[in-house]
């Protein structure tokens, strides 16, 4: 079935200067090609109050009610959180995906749906902007490496695309494919990960109003560099899960085989919630450092189980040993 419309059932220490001027795309030309020019045009009643940096098209989004959705902390600077990344398809080094983008194209682009569905079929970009209103959410994002930031999203909860797609009984698992393509994407073929690049969650995960299909940054439409047009943000567990510039979204009964768990399942488990009193097997979890205070008298900040989310999401795990699941 091919998927088109909403009656088809459808309603994407670090300065500035090291970004090129060729990451960004033509202003005018993405929002055409979006179809966002009638909302930038028209605005929100409700809308948020990020300051945008005017780096990229405006993706205008009212601020989210969702429970927890809006962490009182400070936001990372912009040029800290669109320059230091981890993108392994770009590069190892936390500065190669910006340097590494120039050639990365995000339009066209479409979302393949698969598996355990009543509605499998390809959703172009356009479409996906158009099944649920788009919002604003400062999420706390925590690296495994040890690092966190504060950063600002654009976009609506998975679950809103979950229910239009209208998933099997038995589907119990959500699989993310993200694009693998050599030409543009220099470091797909490198031996450090198997392509493309897989990520999972499961089904109430994934349907928790927390985890965000995400299509902007700062009130502006997503940087190449951290994942554009269309990325994933599951704000309680570890960087890794957030799959970026996704191509497919599968539904199944069977726990995806995820890139990094296969690299290392003994260092990256399928779940991978923040847990500060469950190592890593080569360091301590028990702490991290917040990108934008790194002077060298800031002390590091305590990790906070489920990355400060426990209260929203803890009782997806209530009887669960997660030491072992980890």
């Amino acid at each position: 079935m091919l998927i088109k419309t909403l009656e088809d059932g459808f309603v994407h220490p670090v300065p500035s200067e090291i970004t090129p001027a060729q990451v960004y795309q033509n202003r005018r030309q993405w929002l055409q090609q979006a179809g966002m020019l009638g909302l930038a045009a028209a605005g929100l009643e409700a809308q948020a109050q990020t300051v945008r940096p005017g780096e990229l098209p405006p993706l205008p989004a009212k601020v989210s009610g969702v429970a927890g959705a809006m962490a009182t902390d400070t936001p990372t600077p912009y040029r800290d959180a669109t320059t230091y990344n981890n993108f392994y398809e770009f590069g190892t080094d936390k500065l190669d995906p910006v340097r590494n983008v120039k050639n990365f194209v995000t339009s066209p682009w479409s979302v393949e749906i698969e598996g355990l569905v009543k509605k499998p079929g390809r959703i172009n970009l356009e479409d996906l902007l158009k099944v649920s209103a788009m919002e604003e959410r400062i999420y706390r994002m925590r690296c495994v490496e040890g690092w966190s930031m504060v950063m600002p999203w654009v976009g609506y909860s998975l679950s809103e695309l979950i229910k239009r797609v209208e998933p099997l009984g038995s589907a119990k698992f959500v699989e993310f494919v993200t694009l693998a393509d050599p030409k543009t994407m220099p470091y797909v073929g490198s031996r450090v990960l198997s392509w493309p690049y897989v990520e999972g969650l499961r089904m109430d995960e994934a349907m928790h109003p927390l985890t965000l299909l995400t299509f902007g940054l700062y009130g502006e439409v997503l940087p190449k560099q951290n994942g554009a047009p269309v990325r994933l943000n599951v704000p309680w567990k570890y960087g890794f899960k957030n799959a970026k510039s996704i191509v497919k979204i599968r539904f199944t009964d069977k726990q995806p085989a995820t890139a990094w768990n296969k690299a290392a399942a003994n260092e990256y488990g399928f779940y991978s919630n923040v847990n500060p009193n469950v190592d890593h097997p080569r360091w301590s979890q028990a702490t991290e450092r917040r990108i934008g205070e790194d002077g060298l008298l800031t002390k590091k900040r305590k990790t906070l189980m489920f990355n400060g989310y426990e209260a929203q999401v803890g009782q997806l795990y209530a009887g669960m040993d997660l030491t072992k699941n980890f």
